[in-house]
């Protein structure tokens, strides 16, 4: 069984064209070749501020060389440098300008309330791409920020294969509530919510802070019924009869969401440039949009510019609904850069604060689970459940985090205790009764028991090569080996890169006498097994499987 750990979208198919490739040095006359290099080194190094000045000096002294201009908006753009990409990008044709210039000036026109202008703009036929699936919900936000019902047959009018059409249901609820149609709205919102994937939370918040706007506060709390904390903190909000904000009121504000949600969907299928650009547009189209501003920290994160993701994380008060997601975006960068102390100092300061909550103390576990120190993980874990609302649906993942913590802490009766309280509160959850199952079968206690969790843990979630793997050495355990083989020679096609599934394979061969085959999955096993691990399928293929040296 591979290690337990947390995990922290939107379902929108983007057929829109990803940037043009960058052309050959030998394309560019800039004036001065070492300012070309400089530029495009300090790109390449993900400092686009820098590189942005560059391109834009090499541009001023070649005005005709668009490709370069169309750096040095982009660069400014992916910067967040919204003056500088302005005057660059209104000084050249609509025409000839890339996608994420496009976005820009359409921004700018919204904000100015210029839609007929915004609309002209995505309608511009361009060789970098098309934009003119924006065109309609564009419209509609235009119409419905005057309150006109006309905006509705223009949703109507979208077609089913455009790349805008999945989020028509969320574009109608919105825009019903802005035209004070509460009734009407909900079952669109109902159905936004339900596919909204990675953009509920925020959502949701929007749809009740519109039913507030129609003091309806009935409405507004069925849509915050979850038990994630921002949601928590809005329901208070509402509940004291004070609006949450966010609702979606103006055509600058719909374009902002629209661009967030493609964002989100581009960075699973395009890499990231694209999606950093749409997202900074979408915070200058909207700069009171803070799910914008979250979503650019991960993303700038993801890209390695750590220091830029910071600076846009903690630009977002302290006070705001979204705090969590902020603090988790913020360990989330420095984890990834390899700064796992700073990281540690922030979530201890967090957990330590005087609004902390069930979220700041799992967060707090989770750091010290990424470091292994698994005492102080289970400490914050059992301070997280103590502080967590009674009705939260999360008490199930705590209680196994903690059992986790503690059994690694060799603390087996207690981490038994919570697992078994984590399966009472999950029990249909295949992740808990896989842990609780394979914890007791490396134990050798209650082997019928444990195989038979293991089994329905198989049963509930046949595809997962983690629990295939547990099913498999509870087969072998049990003495049947031929079957083991079968099943873990399933999970290891499934999961070919983790150690344990491997190691197992190779214990269960080598017992049924197949000795080159077993060689051959430990030394798979030895590519991504740990240091204690290591020693010990290093033993197996020095002298062969025997009781020292067996996977436990």
């Amino acid at each position: 069984m591979a290690r337990t750990i947390r995990t922290c979208s939107l379902g929108l198919a983007l057929a829109l064209a990803a940037a043009p490739a960058l052309a050959s040095t030998s394309a560019y006359r800039p004036s001065g070749p070492s300012t070309f290099v400089g530029a495009r080194a300090a790109e390449l190094q993900g400092d686009p501020r820098r590189a942005a000045v560059l391109y834009a000096a090499l541009s001023a002294a070649d005005p005709t060389n668009s490709i370069v201009a169309n750096r040095a908006i982009s660069q400014a753009i992916s910067a967040g440098d919204m003056p500088l990409a302005l005057r660059l990008a209104s000084a050249r044709q609509p025409a000839s300008l890339a996608l994420d210039a496009r976005l820009l000036l359409t921004a700018e026109r919204l904000r100015t309330r210029k839609p007929d202008q915004a609309i002209a703009l995505l309608n511009l036929p361009s060789d970098s791409g098309s934009l003119n699936f924006l065109v309609q919900p564009v419209q509609a936000w235009a119409l419905a920020e005057r309150r006109n019902p006309a905006a509705l047959s223009v949703l109507s009018a979208i077609p089913a294969g455009s790349v805008s059409s999945p989020i028509v249901p969320e574009l109608r609820a919105l825009m019903l509530l802005r035209l004070k149609r509460g009734a009407e709205a909900e079952p669109f919102a109902r159905q936004a919510v339900a596919q909204a994937g990675g953009r509920a939370v925020p959502l949701r918040i929007a749809i009740a802070d519109g039913y507030m706007q129609l003091r309806d506060p009935q409405r507004a709390l069925a849509f915050l019924d979850g038990s994630d904390p921002t949601t928590h903190k809005a329901r208070a909000l509402v509940q004291a009869g004070r609006r949450p904000g966010g609702a979606i009121e103006t055509a600058a504000q719909g374009f902002a969401t629209l661009l967030t949600a493609l964002a989100l969907d581009l960075n699973r299928e395009n890499g990231q440039a694209l999606p950093i650009a749409m997202v900074q547009v979408a915070r200058y189209a909207d700069p009171a949009n803070e799910p914008a501003r979250v979503l650019l920290g991960l993303l700038l994160g993801q890209a390695d510019r750590t220091d830029d993701a910071l600076v846009a994380l903690r630009g977002i008060d302290e006070r705001s609904l979204f705090a969590p997601q902020v603090r988790d975006a913020e360990i989330r960068a420095l984890v990834k850069a390899g700064r796992e102390q700073e990281a540690l100092a922030r979530a201890q300061a967090f957990a330590q604060g005087p609004d902390a909550s069930a979220t700041d103390w799992g967060r707090l576990g989770d750091m010290f689970d990424e470091l292994d120190r698994n005492p102080e993980g289970a400490a914050a874990y059992a301070r997280a459940i103590a502080l967590l609302p009674p009705e939260s649906t999360e008490r199930w993942q705590l209680y196994l985090l903690y059992g986790a913590m503690l059994d690694r802490s060799k603390q087996w009766d207690q981490a038994r205790a919570a697992l078994e309280t984590a399966r009472k509160l999950a029990p249909q959850n295949p992740t808990v009764l896989n842990y609780l199952g394979y914890a007791q079968l490396e134990r050798g206690e209650n082997l019928d028991a444990a195989e038979a969790l293991i089994t329905e843990a198989h049963r509930l979630k046949p595809d997962d090569g983690s629990i295939t793997d547990s099913l498999g050495w509870a087969q072998f355990k049990r003495g049947r080996v031929d079957q083991a083989i079968a099943t873990l020679t399933q999970a290891a096609a499934g999961q070919p890169a983790e150690a344990e599934i491997h190691e197992h394979l190779g214990d269960a061969l080598f017992t049924a006498g197949r000795k080159f085959e077993a060689r051959h999955a430990w030394n798979a096993a030895l590519i991504t097994a740990e240091d204690e691990a290591r020693a010990r399928i290093q033993s197996k293929l020095g002298a062969g499987l025997n009781p020292g040296n067996a996977a436990p």
